[in-house]
């Protein structure tokens, strides 16, 4: 159960420190200590009915004492308002939820895309250091580095603990969804808890922002595809969409998907995240509509002017029954580096009956393949022509 509180407050309380301290190391000192506290009383006490107000109170009990003891930072200890002691019951309504504030602060333009991610994970999410440093494939020692830089340039340039004004907030928003999205696509690439943990941060957005349909969209669209996870691999093997077993799709998460996806155009929501949100879903229906599909493929790449939806838009046009005309739009785009060209490239031509020209995409592909899945599928491709 102090798992389950553990992960379901942590942000909360955190964010309540960050902006009470203004200091993330302190902060997260005193909420460390505070959960100790728990973990020590409550097997025997119970679960207070307000754990999250308990945590908050405790940590800045601890901080201010903490403070106390430090004679150099003693002249603090008047702008703190320190309760003299810790009781049983608090006013969860008395504790400003200041987790918006620490999304931001978390995914500042001034931070490093990888700062922002470890912050991000660390501050909102509660991973410990090792656990984000496996998730990356770097080593632990890296990650802590990543993080104290993170923090030290937040306290050095002295960025705010707050949303960003009205003028500002569509560009910062963009970026904390791109943090939430990055995050989540590590995690889609196989390490399902980390894909987890994306929308689980999802989740806290768009509830502080419940009028902001891109949040819903984003939500949406990870939903949806996280549903879709334990059929996109076959041991070793990667699975297309055609070839999946829907029988391991979790319909029941389809469904919550569709309902954000629902809420966010009923918000009027039609960027680039509830758009692929509302392909996510199509593509999830047992008879997909592929030129609907290609349509909201052009409809993002207007919106996004990607090389990349391009090729999922030939994609669709082929899968709709027209590989010659989505073959003429792939040999338009500037994607040689990129692996999927390759191999969309292999399919397309696989299929027109030009083997000796498929053959050579795939090869081209197996070359720019980085995993092992990859790898076997593009290289059964090649064995089957």
């Amino acid at each position: 159960m102090l798992e389950e509180v553990f992960r379901d407050q942590w942000g909360r309380v955190l964010a309540s420190l960050v902006g009470f301290l203004g200091d993330f190391d302190r902060a997260e000192e005193a909420a460390q200590e505070a959960f100790a506290i728990a973990a020590e009383r409550w097997p025997a006490s119970g679960v207070p009915d307000t754990p999250g107000a308990w945590l908050v109170t405790t940590a800045r009990n601890r901080a201010i004492d903490r403070i106390r003891r430090e004679r150099t930072l003693a002249q603090k200890i008047h702008l703190l308002p320190a309760p003299e002691a810790i009781v049983d019951e608090f006013d969860n309504s008395l504790i400003k939820d200041e987790r918006l504030e620490l999304i931001f602060t978390c995914c500042h333009p001034a931070l490093p895309l990888e700062g922002q991610v470890a912050l991000t994970l660390r501050a909102l999410g509660g991973l410990q250091t090792a656990e984000i440093a496996r998730a990356f494939v770097v080593s632990e020692e890296t990650m802590k580095r990543r993080l104290t830089r993170a923090k030290a340039k937040i306290k050095a340039t002295g960025i705010p603990f707050a949303v960003p004004g009205a003028h500002l907030l569509p560009e910062r928003l963009e970026a904390v969804l791109a943090v939430i999205y990055l995050i989540y696509n590590e995690g889609y690439s196989g390490r399902v808890d980390l894909g987890a943990e994306a929308i689980r941060l999802g989740q806290v957005l768009a509830g502080l922002m419940p009028r902001e349909p891109e949040a819903h969209g984003l939500l949406a669209l990870m939903m949806i595809h996280h549903a879709r996870r334990r059929a996109r691999f076959r041991g070793d093997d990667l699975v297309l969409l055609d070839d999946q077993d829907r029988s391991l799709w979790d319909l029941r998460q389809i469904a919550a998907g569709r309902a954000v996806l629902d809420r966010a155009m009923a918000l009027g929501g039609r960027g680039a995240y509830v758009v692929q949100a509302a392909i996510a879903s199509l593509q999830a229906r047992e008879r997909i509509d592929w030129p609907q599909v290609a349509e909201l493929y052009r409809r993002l790449t207007a919106l996004t002017g990607s090389a990349v939806v391009e090729l999922n838009r030939a994609v669709a046009v082929a899968q709709a029954g027209d590989p010659a005309a989505a073959l003429r739009a792939v040999d338009d785009l500037d994607l040689d580096g990129y692996l999927y060209f390759h191999s969309t490239r292999g399919e397309l031509l696989r299929r027109l009956g030009r083997e000796a020209e498929a053959r050579t995409a795939y090869r081209r592909a197996l070359e720019l393949a980085a995993s092992t899945p990859e790898r076997r599928f593009l290289t059964r491709r090649l064995e089957q022509l």
